[in-house]
């Protein structure tokens, strides 16, 4: 529908999965100062988040009706005069494109808080060039807590005198994988539990993948993920993708491989006792049972394997990076051994998502015993220490070993 000054979008009248693109293309074809009003059953929120997170502070979100049955709002974009000022900030000019930062020449108090702005009026896909006299990774870090996983950090020149970062600002369905979001931010895994997204033996599709398979709206996952970020900032949300990766290797050996040794017996110990005393009145016990037996045995072969051939081989390849050496090819090459444990983490995760399904999400019955109970709980807790375990395999020293590995044998 459109008027004479400007289009309005009646957006219960639009197929559901077509809601978001129309208003996305709309935004997009606004000229500056240019608007269009959205018409909706309920309050759409959610839309002025990810219109934040995909271009930044470009435009006004005016609420003209607020319900109680319908809602009217007014989206304009900024007049470039508005959205644009970067060109006059002290410190910064225009390059190639580029708004060029150059950090030592601004007042120290005003230093993040003029690459905050300037990143602030980035476009999808415009950059800007941060110029400094030391590696200005604390900044990258604040981007991330308080801007989300919206941009790119790329290195044009690493000292010793200067340094020259291009930050630039991710295009509208970006192809980052959930795994790779959660690799880069911990915090952002809980939103997915929240949703059942698998972020590590299903970690390789996109948030708009996954979604649109599950049958949720990406625009509210999104929305959470963005504000996931405004939470305490915690230094290990962050660390394990910053660690080597022969001290990841080991940390996950003495931490989750470790976990199951020591809770793998106990927990089959009580899958078997409950199955035996409860089984009969409830007979998804029995099922249950043969998968926890089925996980212990893939588990146990699976771990050791890791130990012996894969994780002695990440460190043959970080030792030959850190010397300059070729690498030696013997055997079985890492990718090979990836794709193989991989395989073996989707049996695991599948034969544990059917526990989840069988169990009904770990809801403990009315008659249960303490026996019963303790049971679910270390269902559930075995399931979150698996999760992690295979997330940071799968998506940071799986993928980050191999690239080593692919550019020493170049």
């Amino acid at each position: 529908m459109q008027t004479a000054q400007e289009t309005i979008i009646n957006v219960p009248s639009i197929e559901p999965r077509l809601k978001h693109a129309t208003i996305f293309q709309a935004f997009e074809n606004l000229e500056s100062g240019e608007s269009f009003i959205i018409h909706n059953d309920h309050d759409p929120k959610p839309l002025y988040y990810q219109l934040l997170n995909q271009h930044g502070d470009i435009f006004h979100w005016q609420y003209l009706e607020q319900g109680p049955q319908w809602w009217d709002i007014r989206v304009t974009k900024k007049e470039l005069s508005a959205a644009k000022k970067e060109q006059g900030i002290p410190g910064t000019e225009l390059r190639d494109g580029a708004t060029v930062i150059n950090v030592p020449s601004i007042e120290p108090r005003l230093k993040h808080a003029t690459i905050f702005k300037v990143f602030d009026t980035l476009k999808p896909g415009e950059s800007l060039i941060i110029h400094n006299d030391h590696d200005p990774k604390p900044v990258y870090y604040q981007l991330q807590s308080e801007r989300g996983d919206v941009f790119t950090w790329q290195y044009e020149q690493q000292g010793p005198q200067w340094w020259d970062i291009r930050v630039t600002r991710k295009a509208a369905g970006s192809s980052e994988t959930v795994g790779q979001i959660a690799a880069k931010d911990l915090r952002k895994a809980e939103v997915f539990k929240k949703y059942g997204i698998d972020f590590c033996c299903g970690g390789k599709k996109t948030v708009q993948e996954v979604c649109a398979e599950k049958g949720i709206d990406s625009a509210i996952v999104e929305q959470e993920l963005a504000q996931a970020n405004s939470g305490s900032f915690a230094p290990n949300n962050n660390q394990y993708n910053e660690w080597n990766l022969d001290f990841l290797a080991d940390y996950i050996i003495n931490t989750h491989h470790a976990y199951v040794r020591k809770y793998l017996p106990e927990l089959r110990g009580f899958a078997l006792k409950v199955a035996r005393v409860h089984g009969s009145r409830h007979p998804e016990l029995l099922p249950m049972l043969h998968h926890v037996d089925e996980i212990a045995e893939e588990l146990t072969e699976h771990i050791t394997k890791e130990e012996q051939m894969l994780f002695p081989r990440v460190k043959e390849i970080v030792k030959a990076q850190a010397e300059n050496k070729t690498l030696e090819q013997n055997g079985t090459s890492l990718s090979k051994m990836i794709e193989l444990m991989e395989s073996e983490h989707d049996e695991v995760g599948r034969a544990f998502d059917s526990i989840r399904e069988q169990s009904n999400n770990f809801a403990i019955p009315e008659d249960a015993c303490t026996s019963y109970k303790l049971y679910f709980q270390m269902l559930q807790e075995f399931e979150n220490d698996l999760h992690l375990h295979i997330h940071l395999e799968n998506n940071i020293l799986f993928p980050k070993s191999a690239e080593i590995e692919k550019k020493l044998a170049a």
